[in-house]
Formats: structure tokens, sequence, C-alpha cells
């Protein structure tokens, strides 16, 4: 690769790295949000998928880039990367809410919003619609999402503001900072009333190859009396999940403590 090899303490083979790993759940991005997702400046960003272009690793898509036929032939089994989260979200959403008899969603980081598959009563599971967003500051799902994203993911967050939707809405920094220590230590993320009253949500982390959180399983409860129940739920959904992401025989430490 073209330029210096270290920049910001960080190797060209690291920059790359994080930049391909990005990819892993099968969405494509623009070079704003890569840059934001990897902590990369975005003109380092855009010189080295200006490479990986050339070099058929990444091609450009309606949503900017995505994964390109070359990762496909490195693939044993000639698929770009194995199931992808969007193949997968379904059957995952269909059991979940059999099982708890509640809506559930999975939402993946989308340009400093949540975009989500949401299952609920008898209706097949929707696909990620561009009404289909939450914000991150004020969902289950955003804070799972947030907790493991890169630190410049949640100060583009704070910079952009935290608006308020109900009186429990986190809508200092402090205040969120706080709960997304909490959700990476507990792996789980709670939105009591604080996007909508009186309806109170549970989130988990799905990992992806290496270990990368990729996505986050949720579910709505009427309130918190039986949130440790679905926690374990929740909790074996996305370890199960993220086996399937992986791959066989790759393991998912994300998301095994």
């Amino acid at each position: 690769m073209a330029g210096n090899a270290v920049e910001a303490g960080r190797t060209v083979t690291s920059k790359v790295t994080a930049i391909l790993m990005a990819f892993a759940d099968g969405t494509g991005w623009s070079l704003s949000e890569l840059a934001r997702l990897t902590n990369i400046p975005l003109t380092t960003t855009h010189r080295l998928v200006t490479e990986l272009v050339a070099a058929q690793l990444l091609e450009r898509s309606p949503e900017g880039y995505r994964v390109g036929p070359a990762l496909g032939r490195l693939c044993v089994t000639g698929t770009v990367g194995g199931p992808t989260v969007t193949q997968l979200a379904p059957a995952v959403l269909d059991d979940l809410a059999a099982v708890t008899g509640r809506p559930v969603r999975l939402g993946v980081l989308r340009d400093l919003r949540v975009a989500y598959v949401e299952k609920s009563g008898r209706a097949p599971a929707t696909s990620f619609a561009a009404g289909a967003q939450l914000p991150l500051h004020a969902s289950a799902l955003g804070k799972v999402l947030l907790a493991f994203a890169p630190a410049a993911v949640t100060r583009s967050v704070v910079a952009t503001g935290l608006p308020r939707f109900t009186s429990r809405t986190l809508v200092r920094a402090d205040q969120l900072l706080h709960a997304l220590s909490v959700t990476r230590l507990t792996r789980i993320a709670t939105c009591d009333g604080e996007l909508i009253a009186g309806e109170t949500t549970v989130a988990a982390p799905v990992a992806g190859p290496g270990g990368r959180v990729v996505a986050a399983l949720e579910t709505v409860l009427p309130d918190l009396a039986g949130a440790d129940a679905v926690r374990q739920l929740l909790t074996v959904s996305a370890r199960s999940l993220s086996r399937e992401l992986a791959g066989p025989g790759v393991a998912t430490a994300a998301v095994a403590s």
C-alpha cells in the first residue's frame, strides 16, 4: 500500500483490516461511515478504499462500497463471507418471537442510527426498510451498538446532540457514557421508557467473524419485571447467531464471555 506505514500509531495493515472487517455482516458503507466506524481519517480511508477497489477486495455499490469479488475467491466455499445478518435475521427473529411471545428486533449501526428488522405477532419479519430506524442513545439496540463501536462513533453521536423523547431519555453525555460502560460490562442494554413512555426494551450483542459486534438482538417488554428471563433468551440467541455468522469452527469470543 502506498503512503506511510504508520499513522497515529496504527500500521497500514491494521487500517486495512479494520476497513475489511467493517463489511463482516454484509452491510454496505459510505466513505464517511467507514471513517467513523474504523476511526481512520477520511482522506486515509479514501486512499485505502480506492486501492482495495482496484484489487477487487471491495467494489462500489448503491450504499457506497461493499465486499468485492476477490474476497469471494479467497473463501473456501466460494461465497463472500458466508451467511450475512440480513440473510439470517428473519429465522432468528421468528424463533425468538415464538419463545418470548413479544415483538423482537435485530438492529445494525448505519449512519449514526439503528437500522432494524422487526418481528411482531403473526406478520413476517420486516426488512431493513428506510423508515425502520431508531436513535442510538434512546434504544437498547442503539446502546449495544454504541457500546462496542469505535469511540469516534460515540463522539459523533454526542456531537450531533441527544434529543429528548421522554422524561427518561438520556440527554447528557455523562449519562450515556455511563450506560455504555454498564453495557460493555454486562453485555446487556436496557431502555426503560426512554424512547416511548411505558415501553421497555432489552438487547444483547451479536458478533461476526473475529468477534467484532456487528448487530444486536432486542425484545420489547411492558416493564422490567420479566427482564431476567428475557436476558437469558437474548444471550443464547445472540451466541447462536454469532456462531452462524463466524462460520464452522470459528470461535466467537466476543459473545462467549
